[in-house]
C-alpha cells in the first residue's frame, strides 16, 4: 500500500468521543485543517456569549481614561487589566426603548431585544421582539448539536414588585426565542455539563465519570493523532474533568448542612439548586463553573450561542461574602450617594469583573487555529442600566471582548457618537455571526467603529 502522509489525513469537525450514555465532541485539531482550497481561519466558526450584570455600577468609577488605545483602565474594570487588548469598552450606548418605564424590569428584558416589554402583572410576558442569541440561535444554531445555551445564578422569581406593579418574571429573562416565550436560564452546573455530553436518556442520576465512559474511544483516536494534537486532546480532556471535579465539590459543600438550613440542604441534595437566596453564600465557584461550561461548549463547538445572568433584577443576592460589603446587591445600588453604600457598590462591581477577566483568560489560553478561542468570539458584558439608584439608562455600561475572527478592533476604549444605541452595536454583533440584514429593535445599521 502507498504510504499516506501525515499531512493529507483529514479529521471530521463532527469527530467526537462515545461511548454508553455520553458523547464529547471535540476541540479544533491540526488534524481538522482543511485539506485544500480553504483557509484554517474561514473554517473555525465564531462564538458570543451574552454576560448580563444586573443593578448597574457605581458610575464614577466605571469609564476609563482617555480614548482610543491610549486609555486606562477605570478602579472597577482594573482586573481586566491582563486581557485589556482584548477589549472593547465602549461609552456613551442607550437603549431608549427601555425608558418608558421605571425600575429595573424594562432595562433587564429588553437588554438583548432593544424593544419596550409588555406592562402586565401576570404571566402574559412579552418582551415586543426576540433576542438576538436567539436571533443568531435561529439562523445557525443548525450547524451545532445545541443551538444556543442559557445559564445563570438563580431561579426564575414570580410574584408582582408593587413598587412598579410589574410582575417580577421580566426580571429574571434576557433570552427571548419569540416575543411571548422567555428562555429560563439553567442555574445547576451538573444539568448544565450533562446537557453538553451525556445523552438525553442519561442526564440525570448518572455517578459514572464521561471521561470513563469514552476512555476506550480516546484511547483508539490518539493512535491517529500527532504528538501537537494529542497533547491538545489532553488538555482538553483535563478541562473536562476538572469541571466534572468542581461539581461534585461544590454539591458536597453545599449539601454538607454547613451554615444552610434544613429546606436549602434539601433542595441542595436533590441538585434544586437555588444559590442565590443563600445568605453570605460565596457564588464565585459556581459563577466560574458555568463560565467554563460555556467555554467547553464553545471550544467543542456544540453551540456558538450562549448567555448567563450574573443574578436577576431586583433579587435579594446577598454579598456578604465579600470584605466590605454587608447586604445584598439592589438595595446597594441605591446608594443615595452615601460614601459608604458607593464603595459597597463598586466592591460588588469589581467582583463581577473579576469574573468576566477569568472567563476571558481562560478563553485566551485555548490555543484555536493561528490564534485562540477568544479570538474566534465575542463576549459582550454589561447591563440594562448605568446607575442603579437613579435607573439611569443612559452610557450604560457595555463592554464587547474577543475578536470575533479577526472582525473586531480590540485594545480600545470606544466614545460613541450622541445618539448611539445598543441596538446598533447588537446589529454589528449579529453581522460578525453571520446574520445579516438583520433589524434589531427599529435599528438597521451597525454601530460606527468596532
Amino acid at each position: 500500500m502507498a504510504h499516506i502522509q501525515k499531512q493529507n489525513w483529514h479529521l471530521s469537525r463532527r469527530r467526537a468521543l462515545r461511548g454508553m450514555g455520553a458523547t464529547l465532541a471535540l476541540p479544533f485539531l491540526d488534524a481538522m485543517r482543511p485539506l485544500r482550497g480553504q483557509s484554517t481561519q474561514s473554517a473555525l466558526p465564531v462564538r458570543m456569549a451574552c454576560l448580563f450584570m444586573p443593578n448597574g455600577v457605581r458610575p464614577d468609577r466605571w469609564t476609563p481614561s482617555g480614548k482610543g488605545r491610549s486609555f486606562e483602565l477605570s478602579p472597577i474594570l482594573s482586573p481586566l487589566e491582563s486581557v485589556k487588548d482584548q477589549l472593547l469598552v465602549i461609552s456613551g450606548l442607550s437603549n431608549p426603548p427601555s425608558y418608558q418605564g421605571d425600575g429595573h424590569y424594562y432595562k433587564t428584558a429588553s437588554w438583548l431585544t432593544c424593544t419596550t416589554i409588555q406592562a402586565t402583572q401576570g404571566s402574559d410576558v412579552s418582551a415586543n421582539g426576540i433576542s438576538i442569541d436567539q436571533i443568531a440561535a435561529e439562523e445557525i444554531g443548525r450547524q451545532t448539536r445545541l443551538p444556543s445555551i442559557e445559564l445563570g445564578t438563580e431561579p426564575v422569581t414570580s410574584g408582582v414588585d408593587r413598587n412598579v406593579n410589574l410582575t417580577r418574571l421580566y426580571g429574571s429573562h434576557i433570552s427571548w426565542k419569540k416575543p411571548d416565550v422567555p428562555l429560563p436560564c439553567e442555574i445547576n452546573p451538573r444539568v448544565a455539563f450533562d446537557r453538553l455530553f451525556r445523552s438525553p436518556a442519561k442526564t440525570r442520576g448518572s455517578d459514572q465519570s464521561v471521561l470513563d465512559i469514552v476512555l476506550d474511544d480516546a484511547k483508539s483516536l490518539k493512535r491517529q493523532l500527532g504528538k501537537e494534537d494529542t497533547h491538545k486532546l489532553d488538555q482538553y480532556l483535563e478541562s473536562v474533568h476538572e469541571v466534572e471535579r468542581r461539581i461534585a465539590n461544590e454539591a458536597a459543600q453545599l449539601g454538607s448542612g454547613q451554615n444552610l438550613t434544613p429546606e436549602a440542604v434539601k433542595q441542595l441534595n436533590a441538585l434544586d439548586v437555588r444559590i442565590g437566596s443563600l445568605q453570605r453564600f460565596d457564588p464565585t465557584e459556581h459563577v466560574r463553573l458555568m463560565m467554563d461550561i460555556m467555554i467547553l461548549a464553545f471550544w467543542t463547538d456544540t453551540t456558538r450561542v450562549s448567555t448567563f445572568m450574573f443574578g436577576n433584577a431586583v433579587s435579594g443576592k446577598n454579598f456578604s461574602f465579600l470584605d466590605g460589603v454587608s447586604g445584598g446587591h439592589h438595595s446597594i445600588s441605591h446608594h443615595q450617594n452615601n460614601p459608604k453604600q458607593l464603595d459597597q457598590y463598586q466592591i460588588i462591581n469589581t467582583w463581577h469583573s473579576t469574573q468576566y477577566a477569568y472567563m476571558l483568560e481562560r478563553m485566551r489560553d485555548i490555543p484555536e487555529g493561528g490564534g485562540s478561542l477568544l479570538d474566534n468570539s465575542m463576549v459582550l458584558y454589561g447591563s440594562g442600566i448605568r446607575d442603579g439608584n437613579a435607573h439611569a439608562t443612559r452610557d450604560i455600561p457595555t463592554i464587547l471582548a474577543g475578536g470575533g475572527g479577526g472582525q473586531i478592533k480590540t485594545g480600545r476604549h470606544l466614545v460613541t457618537s450622541e445618539g448611539s444605541t445598543l441596538a446598533n452595536l447588537h446589529v454589528g454583533i449579529l453581522k460578525r455571526m453571520g446574520v445579516s440584514n438583520h433589524k434589531v429593535g427599529e435599528a438597521t445599521r451597525e454601530l460606527r467603529g468596532i
